[in-house]
């Protein structure tokens, strides 16, 4: 550029350099998938969603790999890694709150949760979660990060790419895809980690003594990031990606999206000055291609809305540079609802009469003109938004009470199958049962069972040596479901002829806890 670093003065358009930037992924230009992969280099972006992007990257990135580092006391009896997938014992373990099999339907509504979650974040501001939160996205970001600092930015990674091998050039490759790899091998071992104590599984992976699952895993893993993050890049999105052909049942003239507002920007130009001295129309963009350049999917975004699109909005930091530069309003791409778009468009051609006149938009100062419609919060809250809004925290609130309102001792019964009863020499008849005591607590305790509902059954609990009636106490182990064989018998005078209903009641000795089970008690009558 040839304008003083201390000369406060607008740059002329003439004065923005072009860049030599394509848009090789745009659906229009992109050849059949058998054709060789055209490269893209995207350029170092600067601005306030850049800035965005590198902190949710460092926020997500941080929560992945030191999560299972974290600690959680929960006594002697239960693991102390806050976050932990027991697959051996069945347990799903998060700071306070564990999970047992019988309870995935938390699991099932945080599922829900993160459904109706990516219906409202989409339906508010278009494909945020694949331009900033997606993990593709994401490890993308942090692979082109070590790129650029082992190669260098856009110009130079692709004058390296064009040079002919040489020691430097082997040198930075070998560098970049070695950090890479390393980069990989951590993804795939953090994700283990997940799955067992993280500190003994790291000793056992490092000394060769883990499980066989746990290497397979990690090398699947590896291959997988470093090919998707680092190789296959934006033909993840947009080849293998369900997302971008769903999200837009989602969308709706109201969503906010990444958008080009061609109702000032064209008739775009390098030489504003002489096209308007010409007695020309002139818009605000003067082709410089920036957008395209800092793209990292290769689409140009004044083409419109396109499936590649990942609204990751660094071609409005992009174009914002370019605008501060000119002294002219920002926002000739932005984030822009199609109902606003399409208002500023027919004040920008009559209507549909003519083609885009920048001059409609704006009055005799230069300032856009009263009717123009820009970005307004209201649209966010809006009948769709609130609906998704309400069923996000309508599960929720149903899961929290579900949570705070658990019982944490449960009691199944299974009745045998054969016999269904068993007639004693003294008359009476006998049912026999497998009862079940969940103790789902880090600590022992000790539980009376009792049956309720046979006034003269009693009951026996096979291997234990207790005196028979109609209630038992016995420990239970923490975190743990202890099986009992449990004979109940009735005296032949006191049997139904076919069936009865009772209860197998198990109460928490020391606590308030209490747990029933509605069995049947079998006579003479029932087919065997």
């Amino acid at each position: 550029m040839n304008f003083q670093a201390d000369d406060k003065r607008p740059a002329e358009s003439g004065d923005i350099e072009r860049l030599d930037a394509q848009a090789v992924n745009a659906a229009g230009v992109r050849k059949p998938l058998y054709e060789a992969r055209k490269k893209i280099f995207p350029k170092r972006a600067e601005g306030q969603f850049r800035r965005f992007k590198w902190l949710v990257m460092i926020v997500t990135l941080g929560i992945y790999y030191l999560t299972p580092w974290l600690r959680w006391d929960r006594g002697p009896y239960a693991p102390d890694q806050a976050v932990l997938i027991d697959l051996a014992h069945r347990r799903f373990y998060f700071f306070f709150i564990e999970i047992w099999p019988q309870e995935f339907f938390f699991v099932a509504g945080l599922l829900v949760m993160a459904g109706f979650g990516l219906f409202l974040i989409t339906s508010a501001v278009g494909r945020a979660w694949c331009g900033y939160t997606c993990p593709q996205t994401v490890w993308v970001d942090l692979f082109l990060a070590v790129e650029r600092a082992v190669e260098g930015d856009r110009n130079a990674r692709m004058k390296l790419d064009k040079a002919p091998w040489s020691f430097d050039k082997v040198a930075r490759r070998v560098s970049k895809h070695a950090i890479w790899i390393a980069i990989a091998v951590l993804t795939g071992g953090a994700w283990i980690f997940y799955f067992a104590d993280a500190p003994g599984l790291l000793i056992d992976f490092a000394t060769g003594r883990a499980p066989s699952a746990a290497y397979i895993t990690v090398a699947i893993l590896t291959a997988t990031t470093y090919v998707f993050g680092g190789l296959m890049r934006e033909q993840v999105c947009t080849y293998m990606c369900p997302w971008p052909r769903i999200q837009a049942a989602m969308l709706d003239e109201n969503s906010l999206v990444v958008t080009y507002n061609d109702w000032r920007g064209e008739p775009r130009t390098r030489h504003a000055k002489k096209a308007a001295a010409s007695g020309e129309l002139v818009g605000d963009c003067v082709d410089c291609n920036a957008c395209v350049a800092v793209c990292p999917m290769g689409i140009d975004i004044r083409d419109g809305q396109q499936l590649e699109c990942i609204t990751c909005a660094l071609c409005i930091d992009a174009c914002d540079g370019v605008m501060d530069k000119l002294g002219r309003d920002r926002g000739l791409i932005s984030y822009a609802t199609l109902s606003d778009y399409d208002q500023n468009m027919a004040l920008a051609t009559g209507n549909g009469t003519h083609g885009v006149n920048p001059d409609l938009v704006r009055d005799s100062d230069g300032h856009f003109h009263h009717k123009v419609r820009h970005f307004s919060w209201h649209v966010i809250f809006r009948a769709r938004t609130l609906l998704y809004m309400a069923v996000w925290c309508a599960v929720g609130i149903g899961l929290a009470v579900a949570l705070l309102n658990r019982e944490r001792l449960e009691v199944n019964v299974l009745h045998d199958r054969n016999p269904q009863y068993v007639l004693e020499s003294d008359g009476s008849i006998r049912n026999g049962y497998t009862v079940r005591l969940l103790n789902m607590i880090p600590e022992p305790r000790n539980v009376e069972l009792s049956i309720q509902g046979l006034p003269e059954a009693t009951m026996k609990i096979n291997g234990i040596d207790q005196p028979i009636g109609q209630s038992i106490t016995l420990s239970v182990e923490p975190d743990e479901a202890t099986a009992l064989k449990v004979f109940v018998t009735l005296p032949g005078n006191q049997v139904s002829w076919t069936s009865e209903e009772f209860d197998f009641v198990a109460k928490d000795a020391n606590g308030d806890e209490t747990a029933i089970y509605k069995a049947v008690f079998n006579g003479p009558g029932v087919k065997k």
